[in-house]
């Protein structure tokens, strides 16, 4: 699914405000001549190749049929061409007509055979880049028959098609290495139009130094995989002490007011709130489910746990960002600490405390948990749905640094902008798509324009991406019903409680 950049600019996708003027000298050159990647917005499975291989074949058998009813018809068109010649001085325009019928049909037929092998071939590819990830799964879960298998599959494949296995080493290889090229493009301008200061030569050496830089760190993140987390990763180490409150909530509130407190926890209670029925509590969309994950407020997590008619039980759980540029030592727990700690595989206090806001809320192991999260926000969510204690049916992530293997019960869908160096760092995200079947990723450029102001990263910011949640809500794209398909079941409610929290180190 692609969305044209001029329907990305009306939906107020492209920042203008705060751009520097029209570059000068190389500057010029650089930002006239260079490749833009800005496709508008690109809705797909996710992974190297985002092809479904058995509609391939599917596709690539409607072509052989058609081949074979194109020469059906060719043979019929011949005897008619036989009958036409016995009697041609009074049918010569006939004859000739059919005559260039029947060279165009040979031509179709040869087209549809020409497709319908480059289909199958394709379906080869894929298929071998789909067995590639299985097979390295399977190895890293210690499972040898299954691994036996994939291997011999994937040998039986290569062995009949060579090519095929060269184009899909080159696939892999270039999501590895070559994904990042708009964060490329956009620091080699931004270096550009600072080294111009000092001249054309500056421009030259600032370009390329930036550049440089930015593909250098780039294929090392997506060679290393350091933003891909395994099904089995666990996050190592202990939180330090959280304190969890209750705080009144911003966002819609809910039929039950209040909420149930929760061990080893410091747990205020909430102010009553407006009642409103669960329909219109619910998220009726992913633009109105980013819009409710905290930003600015107290609040680092809201809880919204629905009762359903059955009497079974929903959580939606929406998780922050960073809220503090703190390295070491600082109060709240949603800062560069637990960036870094959670971006290399250890227990932050962010994670701790978002644990703790789930239990507060009265949220229960086993219960059905929706995961709404926002940059850290996202490495927590991915980490609940890995190994916590909940059965976490959906992660929608908005320019998470991580993508997460988070196996076929979970839909997954990742809203990243390609612009976006914090999303980058997921590494151009897995070789294979991940999730429930259904799941998607959604990528933009998010501002295609270069300028001093790139440094406060624009692309990042919750705004930004709740733009391009309304996007997807708009795009159409058959693979967003599913996402919709949560969001209704929850609207069936008899109830819902709201919880908002903070959360202080100590």
């Amino acid at each position: 699914m692609t969305v044209d950049a001029a329907d990305a600019a009306a939906g107020g996708g492209v920042a203008a405000a705060g751009r520097t003027g029209d570059p000068e000298g190389i500057v010029n050159l650089v930002s006239d001549s260079w490749f833009r990647a800005d496709d508008g917005l690109q809705i797909t499975g996710g992974g190297a190749v985002a092809v479904d291989t058995a509609t391939l074949r599917r596709t690539a058998e409607g072509f052989v049929a058609a081949d074979g009813d194109l020469a059906d018809i060719g043979m019929r068109l011949a005897a008619l061409q036989n009958m036409l010649l016995m009697a041609r001085e009074h049918a010569w325009e006939a004859v000739s007509a059919a005559s260039v019928l029947g060279t165009r049909l040979h031509e179709v037929r040869l087209e549809a055979g020409a497709i319908g092998v480059a289909l199958r071939e394709a379906a080869v590819v894929y298929e071998l880049v789909e067995l590639d990830a299985a097979l390295r799964a399977a190895t890293l879960a210690g499972d040898a028959a299954s691994a036996a298998t994939l291997g011999a599959r994937r040998e039986e494949l290569i062995a009949l098609h060579p090519d095929a296995w060269d184009a899909a080493v080159g696939a892999q290889f270039a999501r590895s290495i070559m994904w990042p090229g708009e964060l490329v493009r956009q620091g080699t301008q931004w270096g550009v139009g600072v080294g111009d200061t000092f001249g054309d030569p500056g421009a030259i050496w600032g370009g390329a130094a930036v550049g440089l830089g930015t593909l250098g760190a780039a294929a090392y993140v997506g060679m290393a995989g350091t933003g891909r987390v395994g099904p089995g990763a666990r996050l190592t180490g202990t939180a330090g002490a959280v304190t969890v409150t209750a705080v009144k909530p911003e966002g819609p509130s809910g039929s039950m007011p209040g909420t149930a407190p929760a061990p080893a926890t410091t747990v205020g209670q909430a102010g009553p709130s407006s009642w409103r029925p669960p329909s219109a509590v619910a998220p009726p969309s992913l633009a109105a489910a980013a819009a409710r994950i905290p930003g600015d407020g107290a609040a680092r997590v809201r809880v919204e746990k629905y009762t359903m008619p059955d009497g079974s039980r929903q959580a939606v759980v929406y998780i922050a960002g960073m809220q503090s540029g703190d390295v070491v030592g600082g109060d709240d727990p949603w800062d560069n600490e637990s960036n870094l700690q959670l971006y290399s595989g250890r227990m932050s206090d962010s994670y701790a405390a978002t644990e703790a806001a789930l239990a507060a809320a009265g949220v229960e192991a086993g219960d059905a948990v929706h995961v709404v999260a926002f940059s850290q926000g996202g490495m927590i969510g991915a980490h609940l749905a890995l190994e916590g204690d909940y059965d976490v049916q959906t992660l929608v992530s908005l320019g998470s640094p991580v993508e997460a293997d988070v196996g076929a019960g979970t839909l997954s869908v990742a809203i990243r902008h390609t612009d976006d160096p914090v999303a980058g760092l997921a590494g151009g995200g897995a070789l294979e798509g991940v999730g429930a079947p259904g799941s998607f990723v959604a990528e933009r450029v998010y501002d295609p324009d270069t300028g001093a102001d790139d440094a406060t990263l624009p692309a990042h910011r919750l705004t930004a991406y709740a733009e391009t949640a309304a996007m997807v809500d708009a795009s159409g794209d058959p693979r967003v019903a599913g996402l919709r398909a949560v969001f209704d079941d929850l609207a069936r409610a008899e109830s819902v409680e709201v919880g908002e929290y903070a959360a202080e180190r100590g």
